[in-house]
This record gives structure tokens, sequence and C-alpha cells, in this order.
């Protein structure tokens, strides 16, 4: 065989090697996890008390008998929702957007007493595409939730009125999703925007997912990955990118990130911070992994957040 036909098969077997890790890479990471395959039994003492904290919050959540909500996805899918009216009637909401493979109770029942309770706010969560009771079968990484979340935003505002005033607080995926909203021209109802660890794109949390995988970074995988993303969900990672986008972001934002976090690195939360050109704030939080921030530093970060309230929403009062 002659040196060009060799390499022609090097590049082609090259080729066939990396299409099959983008294929798999792509699936491990959008992919909806099957709920009948077992799940390793966690061990880790701080997550297994998280899991204690969480059934306990959701009983209570529960308990105050939130409405079911629907709404049809841009894709065609049933999305799902548990809304709970404020006490006392209020033209403030808050729509809490969860995290990669989470749920809306499972990440945001722990402060329906801060938001309902205590600020009186009438409160929405959501269940992302492929995500707890919505359907899907591949998740969205922030970009086509982001058009979902705004299609939740149109929602409150026909049923409840021109008004209103909504909040955007998201964790982990959930704050790209609120960052993307916030950086595509949202309804003026929509205020402030609250991003705990959110990622700067979702080509970035790719390639570090597949190197904790791997053990080294495989780019070329990524990119292919990439590309069934697109045939296979409807978009390209790179449609998620809250950093490359963020001179476009309308309204303030608080940025809150754990000096800790192995899952979004902390950098990722300080390049965000810098590069917003809006109004601003920030709570680093110390000793702290990912998405645990108000876990460790709940007085903190009901102070922050009531603080940018009062500065960026209560003054138009």
């Amino acid at each position: 065989m002659s040196k060009k036909g060799t390499a022609a098969k090097v590049a082609l077997g090259a080729a066939a090697v990396v299409a099959v890790a983008g294929n798999m890479a792509c699936d491990l990471a959008i992919k909806r996890p099957d709920p009948l395959k077992e799940k390793k039994p966690e061990t880790r003492e701080v997550y297994i008390k998280r899991a204690q904290t969480r059934e306990r919050n959701n009983r209570n959540f529960y308990n105050c008998e939130p409405e079911d909500l629907s709404l049809t996805a841009i894709n065609g899918d049933n999305m799902r929702a548990w809304f709970l009216p404020a006490e006392k009637e209020s033209k403030r909401f808050v729509i809490c957007v969860h995290g990669y493979k989470c749920n809306g109770p499972d990440e945001f029942s722990h402060m329906a007493p801060f938001y309902h309770n205590d600020l009186g706010y009438n409160y929405l969560l959501p269940d992302l595409t492929a995500h707890g009771r919505s359907e899907g079968d591949y998740i969205g990484f922030g970009a086509p939730d982001a058009k979902n979340i705004l299609l939740w935003v149109d929602y409150l505002i026909n049923r409840f009125g021109n008004d209103i005033e909504i909040i955007l607080h998201g964790i982990s995926m959930g704050a790209a999703t609120v960052m993307n909203c916030n950086e595509m021209s949202p309804p003026d109802q929509v205020k402030i925007i609250i991003e705990d660890c959110g990622f700067t794109s979702a080509t970035e949390v790719m390639n570090l997912k597949l190197k904790d995988m791997i053990g080294f970074k495989f780019l070329p995988a990524v990119k292919v990955g990439s590309l069934f993303s697109k045939l296979k969900a409807g978009y390209f990672f790179e449609e998620s990118n809250p950093l490359k986008n963020m001179n476009k972001a309308k309204n303030p934002i608080l940025f809150v990130h754990g000096d800790q976090d192995q899952v979004v690195p902390f950098e990722h939360g300080k390049r965000l911070y810098e590069a917003c050109k809006v109004e601003k704030d920030c709570l680093w939080v110390e000793n702290t992994a990912h998405a645990f921030s108000y876990y460790n530093a709940k007085d903190e970060y009901e102070a922050k957040i009531k603080a940018f309230i009062a500065k960026h929403m209560d003054k138009e009062d």
C-alpha cells in the first residue's frame, strides 16, 4: 500500500474515533438520564445532609399546595412548573431556575421561606425540558432553556398584568440560563438577575467535564459533540455563552460563587463579573463547593439579595 493510502486510512480512522467520541460526549452531557437506571449510593456526608435537607424542604413546600402549571416549550415539549402565590396580593414574582440534572423543588424549595414568606413574593419553580416533570429527551444547557424561561415570563405577564415585576434567579446551568435571558432583551417586567455559580459558556464547561472523565482535554470531541447536539437537540453548545454575550446584558446582575467550586470553577464567576457592564454586585462565599452558597452563607446571601432589590427595584417604587 502506498504512503498516501496509508495516510488516508489513518486519517479516516482518526476521524471515526473523533466522531464516536463526539457522539458519546454529546449523549453523556445532554441525554436525559434513564430514571430506571440504578444510581450509585452517595457516600459524601455533605451531599447526604443536603439530600435530607432537600427532602424536608420539599415536604414543607408541597404542604403549601402550590399550583401545578404547564406550558408548551419552543420545541413542542410540555413543560411543568409549581407556582406558589404570595399570601397577600403582590405584583412581585421570582422565577427560580434549577441546575443540571436537578428540578425546581429540589434546587429551590429551600429558598421558599425567604422569597415567599419573608419577602412576600409569588414563587415560580419551573422544570427545564428533560428535567423533573417536564418532557424532553435532551438537556438544553441554557440555550433553548432561556427561550423557554422567557415563555414563563410572558405567561406571568399575560396572567397577572403588565405592571408586575420579575426577578430571575438561577443556580449553575440555571444561572447560565437566566444570564442568557438577560442578554436576549427580556420584557421590561424583568428587573434583576441573580446568578449563582453559572458558567461562562457551555463549551468551556463541556471541556472540563470531558477532562474529568478521561483525564485530559479532547477539544475535537467537544466540537463534534456540539454538532451532534445540533442534530439531536437543536442547538450548538456555543449558543449558551453568557460571557461572550455579556455586553448585551439588560438588567443589573448579582453574581454568587463559592471559591472552592470544582464543577464550575470560581474563576468563571469572576470572569463573568468583570465582563459585566450593567450595574452589578457579587457575593464570593469562602470554603464553599458548587451550589452550596446558600446553605453555607444563608444570612449573607439573603442580606445581599435584599440590598440588591432595595437598590434596583424599591427605588422605582
